[in-house]
């Protein structure tokens, strides 16, 4: 078990459900449903990846591998680049700065960190304990 990847996951999760809650009672009356629905799938991705923190955090113990560990990182990366960058995205759409649409760039820098990562935690399960 790796608690450093459960606590982050906990704390996560905890944000997203404060975000999602954000989303529904003060984003929504102040934005377009467009920008609603960027806010709204960094949310998504973000707790669909606390899961799988939470899941590299609990099977870390079984496969105790340099990759699971870069899984857990790669994961948490990608939750910043990728939803963060929505969230930011959201909030200067709010603001009315039409300049910052560049922040789009960087989410596919998130995905693919969420991408990586899951093969990541498929390389390990190839793995033996033998093979650290």
């Amino acid at each position: 078990m790796n608690k450093s990847f459960l606590k982050a996951g906990a704390l996560l999760g905890a944000l997203t459900i404060i975000f999602g809650a954000f989303a529904a009672h003060t984003i929504k009356s102040r934005v377009n449903a467009e920008t609603l629905a960027i806010f709204e799938t960094g949310v998504r991705y973000q707790m669909y990846h606390v899961f799988a923190i939470i899941l590299v955090g609990i099977i870390y113990k079984d496969f105790p591998f340099k990759s699971m560990l870069w899984a857990g990182k790669l994961f948490l990366a990608g939750i910043i680049l990728f939803s963060g960058s929505l969230y930011l995205l959201t909030y200067f759409k709010a603001a009315g700065k039409e300049n910052m649409n560049w922040l789009g760039a960087v989410t596919p820098f998130g995905g693919i960190c969420f991408i990586v990562g899951w093969f990541l935690i498929l390389k390990s399960f190839y793995k033996t304990k033998k093979g650290l």
